[in-house]
């Protein structure tokens, strides 16, 4: 009876395991991160999909050296005990296993290596895109500026904490214009800096690029599905660091046309200068 309780038990919280894995599933499909999330977020674009396949394949070799590692350790200490070596073998070297240990972790090399340089020449650029975003990154925001689109440009500063609470937002992750793009479109990013390095990350769409003064790198993504996809300057660029995260809006084709006509209007009289005065204007104001 009490080994049957506790079989019951564990099948309990084996399922409640399931549903809290399941759930973080679902909620990082949304593209933002969830407390006890397990693994990457899901992917929202080709790009991630490759990047989870690949993580998939190194974990499966990492997994199998870790196996096999203990199980030869496990041997060792069993067949070489002390009991029944009592006189330890003075063998200094054997050819075979040398050659061996140096050509299976080649080989296993080349295997990481081959998919490995395939993802990253995959991620670095599209040839026929449909839109072109170059994103200026500075302390501690970010500017937008659309290529195609007359010159559109714009800033994006994190909600203060506050305000995203009242609001019902993510806090320290939403902001206050979110960078708006296309489904199903090969969009060009185009990344650079206005003062130190930055790094353009969004964990669920595999993008992650520096941002560099005085230089263009460039990359990709093609969104899969509308939603909104979160992420955060990947690299310590000063006391503020934490605080500029990204928010990109993915939508329809007919709905991205709809806002990009608004946006032309509505930022045609706020120009990024004016903002970005503005924002340092408050934060020196608090900093009083």
């Amino acid at each position: 009876m009490r080994v049957m309780k506790r079989l019951t038990a564990g099948l309990a919280l084996a399922a409640l395991g399931g549903v809290a894995v399941a759930s973080s599933v679902a909620a990082s499909e949304i593209g933002a991160p969830v407390a006890g999330g397990l693994g990457m977020q899901a992917a929202a674009s080709s790009v991630k999909e490759r990047v989870h396949d690949l993580h998939t394949l190194l974990l499966v070799i990492i997994t199998a050296i870790t196996l096999f590692v203990l199980a030869l350790l496990a041997y060792v200490v069993w067949r070489f005990r002390a009991e029944r070596n009592p006189n330890p073998s003075t063998t200094s070297h054997n050819t075979l296993l040398e050659v061996a240990w140096t050509v299976i972790p080649v080989l296993i090399l080349v295997v990481i290596a081959v998919p490995s340089f395939r993802l990253l020449y995959y991620m670095d650029r599209t040839h026929e895109p449909d839109l072109t975003v170059k994103v200026t990154g500075f302390q501690w925001a970010w500017e937008y500026e659309y290529l195609d689109a007359d010159g559109l440009k714009f800033e994006s500063y994190m909600l203060p904490p506050d305000q995203a609470v009242e609001e019902g937002k993510i806090r320290l992750l939403d902001v206050d214009e979110e960078l708006v793009l296309p489904v199903g479109k090969n969009i060009r990013l185009l990344t650079t800096s206005r003062d130190v390095i930055h790094s353009f990350f969004v964990p669920s769409l595999g993008v992650q690029k520096y941002n560099i003064p005085g230089r263009v790198l460039e990359t990709w993504v093609r969104i899969d599905r509308p939603g909104v996809y979160y992420g955060q300057c990947n690299q310590i660029c000063g006391v503020n660091h934490a605080f500029m995260p990204i928010a990109v809006r993915a939508v329809p084709e007919a709905e991205f046309a709809a806002w990009l006509k608004e946006a032309q209007r509505r930022f045609a009289t706020t120009q990024p200068s004016s903002r970005f005065a503005a924002r340092a204007a408050e934060t020196e104001v608090a900093a009083n």
